[in-house]
């Protein structure tokens, strides 16, 4: 560590302190704690307990898992002794185990695990308990619940509850738990109003010429409004990302990369030189370009997002303004391919903005993102 008094601090926490390090480490050394994640995931305070297990995976002692799935793995036994009915509990225990979790894997194999993919898991356990609570206060089961069940509690309840509850009826009709002629009703799509471009443009210029907001969320702002990634991906990336071609600096999101313009190219290299969460064992020669306080975790998505509202960017409707500004002056496949979009993504989003490229050739790059810059930089 470049500044070891921090470790030797947290190494120093008194020990009355619940979970204190020094404790754990020794009941680990004399093997009274089962060096397994399962054994991790039954301590409490469990924020201590993970920020160890984390480390010890950083450093190999433990397998790397998906903290995610320890984080839900963590949380179901809770959420269980909290059920009082035996047969309601030995159902969500079979939900969790047979499709929530696997599901949760599959993911983790593929890409990783976003907060809100966690959070959305555990909805769906909330809101299948739910369901069967509110079954048994009608004095109905989950087997011989009948579509005029399902019809009254989907009027009811939000779109997000029934969108929650979706996959465990789903689940029980496979797997004959419940009559699998049940009828679930189509998911609604909603979409958040984008921002106006002058609206994009006056956010990219306060985040451009702002001192006082933190460097990290300038440049993470500046990402969004200027190629419309969504931070899911944004905390992803990693300094090799950044790449320097002669006096040009570009950024990988896709092929080709992008070019950044100034003066947004000056602001990422100073803030690669001095990033957040460096100067302790948790992150020390760290590759994510957004370190996060866990051991070798990038920054939290959802935190990022919250703290970005706070400073006048709203994610979701600046990546609206970013991609639809540029479509509307690049080919859509051009967009998707520089920016890590599907074809069929930006080709549906450019019907909506109104876009003229229908008869550019997917293969033909003659048009290449090279020169992209934002309008009226000098103005921003």
């Amino acid at each position: 560590m470049d500044k070891p008094s921090s470790g030797v601090a947290w190494l120093a926490l008194r020990h009355d302190q619940p979970g204190n390090p020094s404790q754990r480490l020794r009941q680990l050394g004399l093997g009274q704690i089962p060096l397994t994640h399962d054994a991790f995931h039954e301590l409490q305070p469990w924020r201590s307990a993970a920020h160890l297990e984390e480390l010890l995976m950083a450093s190999g002692v433990l397998p790397a898992v998906d903290k995610y799935i320890c984080s839900f793995q963590r949380w179901m036994p809770g959420h269980l002794a909290d059920i009082t009915d035996p047969e309601p509990t030995k159902m969500i225990r079979l939900f969790a185990t047979w499709r929530v979790l696997p599901r949760l894997r599959a993911r983790a194999g593929r890409s990783h695990i976003t907060p809100s993919i966690r959070r959305f898991a555990a909805e769906q356990i909330k809101h299948a308990t739910a369901f069967l609570g509110w079954l048994g206060e009608r004095n109905t089961t989950l087997d011989s619940c009948g579509q005029i069940d399902v019809d009254a509690w989907w009027a009811e309840n939000s779109e997000h509850g029934r969108n929650c509850l979706r996959a465990f009826l789903n689940w029980a009709m496979q797997s004959r738990h419940c009559r699998r002629s049940l009828s679930i009703p189509a998911m609604k799509a909603t979409r958040r109003a984008a921002l106006s471009e002058d609206e994009r443009l006056d956010a990219l210029g306060r985040l451009l010429t702002d001192q006082d907001a933190p460097k990290n969320l300038r440049v993470a702002g500046v990402i969004v409004l200027l190629y419309a990634q969504p931070l899911t991906r944004i905390v992803r990336l990693t300094v090799d990302d950044v790449v320097h071609d002669g006096e040009a600096v570009l950024l990988r999101l896709g092929e080709p990369a992008s070019p950044i313009p100034e003066p947004a190219a000056s602001l990422l290299l100073d803030y690669i030189a001095d990033r957040d969460h460096m100067n302790t064992a948790t992150n020390q020669a760290s590759p994510w370009l957004f370190p996060g306080r866990r051991s070798g975790q990038p920054f939290r998505p959802d935190h990022l997002s919250a703290l970005l509202n706070e400073i006048g960017v709203p994610v979701a409707a600046a990546r609206g303004a970013a991609i639809r500004q540029q479509l509307l002056e690049m080919p859509a496949p051009v967009v998707a391919d520089a920016l890590g979009y599907h074809n069929k993504t930006t080709t549906r989003l450019l019907s909506e903005t109104g876009g003229t490229w229908s008869r550019y050739a997917a293969g033909d790059h003659a048009r290449s993102p090279a020169g992209w810059a934002p309008r009226r930089t000098g103005d921003s």
